[in-house]
């Protein structure tokens, strides 16, 4: 098993060290939270153990989980990373694109893995689709959430639409070719509400729209591709897979038929993968493990956490 270790023990954090705690890959050693209070008050309430110093924490594990304030995220990823440990990090990965890159500078150059916690890669409607999300063409992304004060430090590009960025690098095999994008603030100092415009160099256009403000909860995305229309919905964890093909001569007469001005007849039928339901962020921190004991490639890279905060950053930067 593996020994470690989370830094920062806020709402996140509490459920990284829960889940840690019952994984049977992990040995959870303990954790260190900055703040005295809240690291005595956690300790007392949850058993967990509370190192004293960052250094400490950092000394006695094999993997340091990294669940604190973007802002910090490369100091302490540094510091992990120098002394030779394995870091998992939620995202977005850094606070600049310059700082991202350095921390995997420095994981090769200390030979150690990383993994950029983009937990949306293992929402099992995500999973039971993607293989069949392969030549999108458009695709459009809601995400709004209800107004939560937790994480209105950073941009709702940072907070939320990020999640969106990183699970459409992840099935358009494209650069990015530009981004339009416009945002607004409401409550806070930074924005509240943005929608953004991202076009590929293979023709692809995404529409992403995340708001922090909304009066209800929604994440959905929709692909659409020459042979489909894929629909996944990550907060209900539902799917609709609609697909075409060329009609047979001669249809059921329950067929749903289509046909062009040209007189060119499609099929219409419905797909109805199954969905295995899971705990995501348990999923992403054991499939760490395995990459650790296995030594293969994390699900979500270091590289894959840069280019979706390069790529959040450019949105911000087209407001």
């Amino acid at each position: 098993m593996l020994k470690a270790g989370v830094l920062g023990a806020g709402h996140l954090g509490k459920i990284h060290l829960r889940l840690l705690q019952q994984s049977e890959k992990y040995d959870l050693v303990g954790f260190y939270d900055p703040n005295a209070d809240n690291a005595v008050k956690v300790a007392e309430e949850y058993g967990y153990h509370a190192f004293a110093t960052i250094e400490a924490l950092i000394t006695a594990v094999d993997v340091v989980d990294i669940v604190t304030p973007t802002l910090s995220h490369f100091d302490c990823a540094r510091k992990a990373i120098e002394a030779g440990k394995h870091i998992f990090i939620e995202k977005p990965i850094s606070n600049t694109v310059a700082e991202a890159e350095e921390i995997i500078r420095l994981s090769k150059a200390h030979d150690v893995k990383g993994q950029v916690g983009h937990v949306e890669r293992f929402n099992p409607a995500f999973t039971a689709v993607k293989h069949k999300i392969d030549t999108p063409m458009f695709i459009e992304t809601h995400r709004l959430a209800e107004f939560n004060p937790r994480g209105t430090d950073v941009p709702v590009v940072l907070d939320l639409m990020i999640h969106d960025i990183d699970a459409i690098l992840s099935v358009v095999r494209a650069k990015v070719k530009s981004v339009n994008a416009s945002g607004v603030s409401v409550i806070s100092d930074t924005p509240d509400i943005a929608n953004a415009r991202i076009e590929f160099e293979n023709g692809c256009v995404a529409n992403l729209t995340a708001s922090r403000i909304s009066l209800k909860n929604m994440r959905k995305s929709r692909f659409f591709q020459r042979d489909a229309y894929i629909s996944v919905d990550f907060l209900t964890k539902k799917v609709e897979v609609v697909k075409m093909k060329d009609a047979p001569e001669t249809p059921d007469e329950f067929a749903l038929i289509l046909q062009n001005a040209e007189g060119v007849k499609k099929q219409i039928y419905f797909e109805n993968p199954d969905i295995e339901a899971n705990n995501a962020i348990l999923d992403e921190l054991e499939t760490f493990a395995d990459a650790i004991n296995n030594n293969t490639e994390p699900i979500v890279t270091l590289e894959q956490g840069t280019e979706a905060l390069r790529v959040a950053k450019q949105v911000i930067a087209a407001f």
